[in-house]
């Protein structure tokens, strides 16, 4: 289960700060939880991307050829 600290905690294999997310066994979350040292983290949303042609804008005019 991932968790999002929000308080210090290290280990032998792990040094997390408030803020950290790290994945912990279920028993070990719920027991971290409880405490009030860590909360359920928050699921990452994938990053959106714009796809197609750029919007250009010209700074030359209107583009119909008159001046």
């Amino acid at each position: 289960m991932l968790l999002k600290m929000t308080a210090g905690l290290s280990g032998p294999d792990f040094s997390l700060s408030p803020g950290d997310e790290h994945e912990f066994d279920d028993v070990e979350a719920e027991r971290l939880k409880e405490a009030g040292f860590a909360v359920d983290a928050e699921p990452k949303a994938p990053a959106k991307t714009k796809k197609g042609k750029a919007d250009v804008v010209s700074t030359e005019g209107d583009g119909s050829g008159n001046s």
